[in-house]
């Protein structure tokens, strides 16, 4: 037997309860990982709450860290007692979780398991933004908001080591002080950010938005860019965009505007590992900074979940199983 958090139908933070189960078995192809430290995600809230349509009974969790305990039928590339983390993986609220061997993320040594649960999601997120999505070059003026979030201080780190001009958004004096932190080089407040967007560059605009806010943020967002720049709006946390008129982006200066999500950049195994990596490494030699904004024991899942959907948080929040 092992605990996870079980949600038996869609509601409040409420809902989820620390549950004695069945210990899950490894299938062909699979690993079976005691789970060390898993990473809260906007997700795991659309889910519980039943915005994303899910079976019930239901235990959320796409992101952890642990330990391999057992191997599965086929499995060639990891072995029991190796360390692995994912941003792919499904019931992760637990102490126990089976993974495909293909989404397994080897942990490096000198990556603690509260840095690796906390990065894959929103690590990985960060390097598609500014590699694949948007190719940032140095030189370039970037938006991104949420500043002092998990993805917006990773992203404002690696956007800086590339030589790009970084300004972000925030809604609080606290907040701000994290975004300058993570090396952003102007610090907005949400309200008429566009307006001063457009001063801060000279009437030109930024050459790509990244905007995970979604509703509150989009119409400011479409506003801030330059001429032929894109808008990448990948979350919802305020909550989705109305449906758009294409003429706005002929209006806005034939702009671009993409909606992706991190399973469309993770679509074989060289790319995650490419991806992962990257984050990992330069987590574990201290060059990209991970703010842990709060742990929860497993059985206080519902805490972690009304604080993150407060807005509440700054930085990354993570569950341990004990």
């Amino acid at each position: 037997m092992t605990h996870a958090i079980v949600a038996r139908q869609a509601g409040g933070p409420e809902v989820l309860e620390y549950a004695s189960v069945e210990q899950p078995a490894p299938g062909p192809g699979q690993l079976l990982v005691k789970v060390a430290a898993i990473g809260v995600n906007y997700i795991d809230t659309y889910q519980r709450s039943g915005v994303y349509k899910v079976p019930y009974p239901f235990t959320p969790g796409s992101e952890m860290a642990g330990t391999v305990e057992a191997v599965g039928e086929g499995v060639s590339t990891f072995s029991v007692g190796d360390r692995v983390a994912t941003a792919e993986g499904s019931a992760c609220y637990s102490g126990h979780t089976v993974l495909d061997e293909a989404k397994a993320l080897p942990v490096p040594d000198g990556l603690d398991d509260r840095s690796a649960a906390a990065l894959p999601l929103q690590g990985m997120t960060a390097h598609y933004l500014m590699n694949s999505t948007f190719r940032v070059e140095p030189g370039q003026t970037v938006l991104t908001h949420a500043g002092a979030g998990g993805v917006g201080m990773l992203l404002t780190q690696l956007l800086k080591s590339r030589g790009a001009r970084v300004i972000t958004t925030v809604s609080t004096d606290e907040k701000a002080e994290l975004a300058r932190e993570a090396g952003a080089d102007e610090v907005l407040r949400y309200e008429g950010f566009a307006d001063k967007v457009r001063e801060l560059t000279d009437g030109t605009g930024v050459d790509v938005v990244f905007d995970g806010v979604g509703k509150n943020t989009f119409d400011d967002s479409l506003a801030s860019l330059r001429i032929r720049g894109m808008l990448v709006l990948f979350g919802a946390a305020s909550g989705p965009v109305p449906p758009v008129d294409p003429q706005r982006l002929n209006a806005a200066g034939g702009v671009f505007l993409t909606r992706p999500a991190l399973g469309h950049y993770l679509l074989n195994s060289t790319e995650r590992r490419w991806r992962s990596k990257e984050i990992f490494d330069a987590a574990a030699d201290g060059s990209l900074k991970v703010r842990i904004g709060g742990e929860y024991p497993l059985a206080r899942a519902g805490e972690a979940h009304a604080a993150l959907e407060g807005r509440r948080t700054t930085g990354k929040l993570i569950l341990l199983p004990g």
